[in-house]
């Protein structure tokens, strides 16, 4: 597309991303407001975030429909360093939290020049689902209460939890009006959070649920000064505290702890919460688009370092991406950057404008709206999905969740890491294949036939994921990918999980995304994500926790009208090992046969070289039953190195009339005159016009292999396409009926 479609296409989509930054904004302006609260901040600076992070980031930034802003995941990140850093002055600690927000800002941007972006795949899912959950609950903890009309509740964050009865029981057991009042409008706003999807009207549906609670908030305040003869109720102290006139009363940070050990491990907590949670946000946001585009991650992170850096001399939060406004985003047509910007002019409009009117917001309406955020990052149904992944993934996801709420989020993400690890050291019974292999380069990538293939080598967790991810990047979405795990021992539920993203990009763009060799792997759950573990032992009940590649399999069996077996002994295929190519090699294994009357086509497991030289090879292969004396040959490419160390020796026999053929086919046997009659002219013109394969006969049948490796499902297809119209000829030769 050039500059100027792309202009055009641009000032096009104005008015939708308009609408789009409009309705975004209605969003972004409570939760704004809330977060900060939430945080131990003026209110103001959640706003000031939203409103540099929209406008900075939708110019310099590396995405393409995401939203930025304050984010949930910051909230007891923010909280914990205003009250460390202040030693109980609020006020302070919130000045010396500003300058470690800059500082995180300017280590966000180097990460992100030094192309760090995709450490955001070296944490494990369970692991960041957990700390994530952790944070929903340490949300809900505080904001309970101050949903409740008590904003004094202090404590840690199981004390907090272990207040919550007793919070309850107060309220309703209180004699102050205003506390009745405030925690009224707390739980009608939780209310309206709640059951907001349920309500199906169309017109209800265009303003958010977070924007209906702030009109009904003011329209309350406005009916107690205009139609009753009564005050309003609710105390000044549980309204929202903005400054008479924002543009003079920025804040600014205050770098005098700047080397104290309190003040580092703040700056490390916040970027590694702030870069987790947007880089996850990224990726799921790339999902949502609807053009299929993939964000220059790099390029995303550098902008919200900047955005945090500038946010944090006007006394804002941090800037990060956030899903949830994102969603809502593409949900309303969003298509560009423009969006991100024209939420954040509305920010300003709305704080220049109505500020009088937001002042009337009771701080239980916003409290309610983070309950009901903290609930749904900490919901049954989280810890239920994480449960159907595996065992052990409940395990790291308690650990996790567990350790970040007792201590804090960096010790948390790290006992997560340390508790994976040792998982996987437990379930595969092996410290030395993760120690040894580590530092191994256990991926490698070639492009053949149109095809990109990447084979991975020993195991594939979320240590070595990011080689694996520097390969599959390089791969045009639109076009074939094949990864291999045959010559691995281990892969784990976070590549499983990264991979099926992949997957669907691929089939977004009209490529196609192929895993192969996990057929002999045992499965932590019947999960498409769950941990495989190499058990070198194939499955033998069909239909039960197969393989995708396994079912894929059984569908071609089905269309080509034949039988599928996930596994067969080698004596069941006894005319295998007669064939010179396995005279060198011994069959380990032989699995996913397809068969007929007169095919076989498999793959096969085997080993060359003995003890320190030994190889294991996996490759798929199909098997041609003739029923007739076949002279032993073998064909192979000209020039390519053969395949059959038996036939070594034998000179390369030439086709009379066929002098193309004889200059690209290699041919070569014992009884030169039978083969050249086995040759007629309509194989000679097969062979030809068709894909090369490597072909051996013996006295009964055909061997032809592909690659010595196993085949995507497309290439069995072809493979087993090859045979079937090969078939015919020789058959016709024999004069035997062809199957």
């Amino acid at each position: 597309m050039t500059k100027n479609n792309k202009f055009k296409n641009f000032l096009n989509e104005i008015p939708q991303n308009l609408f789009s930054g409009f309705v975004v904004s209605l969003i972004a302006l409570p939760l704004g407001f809330g977060l900060a609260l939430a945080s131990g901040a003026p209110p103001i600076s959640g706003i000031i975030a939203a409103v540099v992070g929209g406008s900075i980031v939708a110019i310099i930034g590396g995405s393409n429909v995401t939203i930025t802003g304050p984010g949930n995941g910051l909230v007891v990140v923010i909280l914990g360093a205003i009250t460390t850093l202040g030693a109980g002055d609020m006020s302070q600690g919130f000045l010396y939290t500003l300058a470690a927000i800059v500082i995180s800002g300017a280590i966000m941007v180097i990460l992100g020049f030094l192309r760090l972006g995709s450490l955001g795949d070296f944490f494990p899912s369970s692991a960041i689902q957990g700390m994530l959950a952790a944070i929903g609950i340490g949300i809900f903890a505080k904001q309970f209460h101050v949903m409740l009309g008590n904003a004094n509740a202090k404590g840690s964050i199981v004390q907090l939890l272990l207040q919550v009865p007793n919070g309850i029981i107060n309220y309703v057991s209180t004699n102050s009006t205003s506390v009745l009042w405030a925690g009224m409008v707390g739980i009608i706003s939780l209310l309206i959070m709640v059951f907001y999807g349920k309500i199906r009207n169309k017109y209800f549906q265009l303003i958010p649920a977070p924007m209906w609670i702030v009109m009904l908030c003011i329209g309350l305040h406005y009916y107690f000064n205009l139609f009753s003869v009564n005050q309003y109720p609710i105390d000044q102290a549980l309204l929202i505290n903005l400054p008479n006139d924002v543009l003079s009363n920025f804040a600014f940070p205050d770098f005098g702890k700047v080397y104290q050990l309190d003040f580092i491990s703040a700056v490390i907590s916040i970027t590694l919460i702030a870069s987790i949670e947007s880089l996850l946000s990224i990726k799921a946001v790339d999902k949502l688009d609807s053009l299929k585009r993939r964000s220059n991650v790099n390029k995303d992170i550098r902008a919200l370092g900047i955005a945090t850096m500038v946010s944090g001399f006007l006394g804002g939060l941090n800037v990060v991406t956030v899903i949830a406004r994102s969603s809502v985003n593409v949900n309303n047509k969003g298509s560009n950057r423009s969006a991100n910007f024209f939420h954040a002019s509305f920010l300003v409009a709305f704080i220049l404008l109505f500020a009088s009117q937001l002042r009337k917001i009771p701080l239980p309406a916003l409290a309610a709206i983070l309950v009901f955020t903290g609930y749904k990052l900490a919901s049954p149904e989280n810890i239920k999905k994480v449960f159907k992944i595996g065992k052990e993934q409940l395990i790291i996801f308690l650990i996790t969740l567990l350790t970040t709420i007792s201590t804090n989020l960096i010790t948390g993400i790290i006992i997560g890491i340390v508790a994976t690890f040792v998982a996987h050291v437990i379930i595969n019974k092996d410290i030395l294949l993760f120690v040894t292999n580590i530092f191994k380069p256990n991926v490698l990538m070639f492009k053949e036939d149109d095809k990109y293939y990447v084979s991975v080598k020993n195991f594939s967790s979320f240590l070595n994921y990011t080689k694996l991810k520097s390969k599959i990047d390089q791969i045009p979405e639109n076009e074939d990918a094949i990864i291999d795990f045959s010559m691995c021992d281990f892969v784990d539920h976070s590549v499983m999980e990264n991979l099926n993203d992949y997957a669907e990009g691929f089939k977004r763009k009209g490529g196609h995304f192929e895993i192969i060799g996990l057929d002999n792997y045992n499965a932590g759950s019947e999960h498409p994500f769950a941990l495989r573990k190499n058990t070198g032992i194939t499955t033998i009940e069909e239909n039960i926790n197969l393989t995708k590649r396994q079912k894929s399999l059984q569908n071609v069996a089905n269309e080509l009208t034949w039988n599928y077996t996930p596994t067969k002994t080698i004596e069941e295929i006894i005319e295998l090992p007669h064939f010179g190519y396995f005279k060198t090699r011994q069959i380990k294994k032989v699995s996913n046969v397809l068969s007929n009357e007169s095919c076989e086509l498999f793959d096969v497991e085997f080993h060359e070289g003995e003890l320190f030289a030994k190889q294991i090879i996996k490759a798929t292969m199909l098997y041609i039953n003739i029923d007739q004396k076949v002279p032993d040959f073998t064909l192979d490419k000209e020039g390519f190195f053969e395949y059959i160390y038996h036939f070594t020796g034998y000179k390369d026999i030439s086709i009379e009339n066929h002098p193309d053929f004889s200059k690209r086919f290699y041919l070569s046997g014992k009884d030169v005159g039978a083969i050249k009659t086995f040759f007629t002219n309509e194989l000679v013109l097969f062979f030809e016009s068709n894909k090369y394969y490597h072909i051996e006969a013996n006295n009964k049948g055909l061997l032809i292999i592909g690659r010595e490796r196993l085949a995507g499902v497309k290439e069995i297809k072809a493979l087993a396409d090859y045979g079937i119209r090969l078939m015919p000829l020789i058959c016709e030769k024999y004069r035997v009926v062809a199957v």
